[in-house]
């Protein structure tokens, strides 16, 4: 039996996925849970990849139109139980205040006081506290469209929780836009859609599937739900941003009304979008091998790591002076508008341990220079989209000269090797039994890696969506945008079907 290659991180995918996961993060020193159960404390190296998905994302945000605002993390009570499918939906999960202050008890502890006459709840989200104050700045259809996006954090009380893809509080942008017709709200919803998208597959290298959500998995209290899909390499799918179209449903409920152009006053149309710190987790899992992280280089928070290899202070000098010329002669380049970023890691250590430290933590480029590479004016070049062995010797000259193409060509790979992924574990099946086997792992005990997407027919029932659910834990994940009639049979009840739809398990 040929003997499994050394892998730095223990236990690998194929061993135990979750556990995977974990120590993935653990290695790259990204996060660690908190005091505070459900919570998590998002380290420099995680926070850093959050900064440039925020500062990317922001721009998009601003050239389609929108600007930023920001409004309290405490909604009182009664504005919930406007909206009574919203109130349903995030009922369990809440956060609630009830209280203004802590008191000496007498004995040295503190006792809870000042009972409030309203509870606040924690923002879950912030549809019902946005719209009060829309209703204030809307008037005439003068004030439309108004284009508004919140930088936040959010509370949801979730029982079972994992770094950075389910926590009790989390980070997150929430977009809330009003509208003085149907049709804009939705063009809005749809446009906003396919920001996440171009953002996902451009940044973060992760091929999705744009399409609409069921009426059983909209967020609570739209009219219609949009989302994109990605694959994970557990096979299962990843909601990794929505987008929702309102109706008039939260301008009633918040009485968002505005005069049009005839003098009529009537209700406004609204919409609401958003994505989350888990796109971190969708970026470790989408990427990451069993060596550690894995960063496209748009969002790594550095490009480069300059490893200097010296044995005494005389080579060392040398080194950090031949690794400043090359900063110099790399600093007025720009990589997509951006500065490179890069760090010279000199820290007291073996070149392995230093090389090894940034595998793990899934930097682009490792760049290794000692007194040979001097000599030879070359640079010695370890790129995380190819085996750790596998590095090259490049002049200096033509690494600054291909560095911008060499981190396009790291991108494009990683891309690439997630959509073949996707394509090779995505299935169109029309037989039930077949579709069933697809779904159940061979060891129920201890599953294995198994699924991926169906392709599969739904005649539209919620009967046939639940049972599917309740039997197999799938999901119908969207119904593609994309998506073509077709005449088929249910997967389920075998009834007429005009559309395939993805079927997947997930997070």
């Amino acid at each position: 039996m040929a003997k499994k290659p050394r892998t730095a991180i223990i236990p690998t995918r194929e061993d135990d996925y979750p556990e995977w996961y974990q120590q993935v993060i653990k290695a790259a020193d990204m996060a660690e849970n908190s005091d505070v159960r459900g919570c998590m404390v998002i380290k420099p190296w995680g926070y850093a990849i959050w900064e440039n998905i925020q500062r990317n994302l922001d721009q998009m945000f601003k050239e389609t139109g929108h600007r930023n605002a920001y409004f309290p993390i405490f909604i009182p009570k009664s504005f919930f139980e406007k909206e009574a499918e919203h109130v349903e939906g995030f009922a369990k999960e809440c956060a609630v205040v009830t209280h203004s202050r802590l008191e000496d008890d007498g004995t040295g502890k503190l006792k809870v006081a000042g009972e409030l006459t309203e509870p606040y709840i924690v923002r879950p989200t912030s549809e019902t506290i946005i719209g009060a104050s829309f209703a204030r700045w809307v008037q005439s259809y003068r004030d439309l469209p108004l284009l508004i996006n919140q930088w936040a954090n959010v509370v949801r009380w979730e029982l079972r929780t994992r770094l950075f893809l389910r926590t009790a509080e989390f980070l997150w942008q929430e977009g809330h836009t009003v509208h003085a017709t149907k049709e804009e709200a939705e063009e809005e919803t749809i446009k906003m859609l396919g920001v996440y998208a171009k953002f996902a597959r451009e940044y973060l290298a992760i091929p999705v599937i744009e399409g609409e959500k069921t009426e059983g998995e909209r967020f609570p209290g739209a009219v219609n739900t949009y989302t994109i899909e990605a694959m994970m390499q557990d096979k299962k799918a990843l909601q990794a941003g929505t987008s929702h179209f309102l109706g008039q449903n939260f301008a009633q409920a918040s009485d968002i009304k505005f005069q049009n152009k005839s003098g009529e006053v009537q209700y406004a149309w609204t919409t609401s979008w958003g994505v989350s710190t888990r796109l971190i987790g969708a970026l470790i899992m989408a990427h990451s091998d069993d060596n550690g992280l894995v960063l496209p280089p748009k969002v790594a928070p550095e490009h480069i790591i300059f490893i200097p290899i010296y044995k005494n202070e005389q080579d060392r000098e040398k080194v950090i002076d031949y690794i400043g010329n090359i900063i110099t002669d790399i600093k007025p380049l720009r990589y997509h508008d951006e500065h490179i970023r890069y760090f010279v890691d000199d820290r007291d250590m073996t070149n392995s341990e230093k090389s090894w430290h940034w595998i793990k933590k899934g930097a682009p480029l490792r760049i290794e220079i000692g007194p040979r590479d001097i000599e030879n004016n070359s640079v010695f070049i370890g790129r995380r989209d190819k085996d750790a062995k596998d590095k090259q010797s490049l002049s200096s000259k033509d690494f600054v000269a291909q560095l911008i193409s060499i981190l396009d060509e790291i991108q494009s790979n990683i891309f690439n090797r997630a959509l073949e992924f996707r394509k090779e574990n995505t299935k169109q099946i029309d037989d039930k039994d077949e579709f069933y086997k697809f779904f159940t792992p061979k060891d129920i005990e201890k599953p294995e890696i198994h699924g991926g997407f169906a392709n599969s027919h739904w005649c539209g029932s919620n009967d046939c969506e639940d049972a599917i659910k309740s039997e197999l834990k799938v999901t119908i994940r969207c119904m593609p945008n994309n998506a073509e009639l077709e005449d088929g049979n249910c997967i389920y009840c075998n009834k007429p079907s005009k559309k395939r739809v993805i079927f997947a398990k997930s997070y």
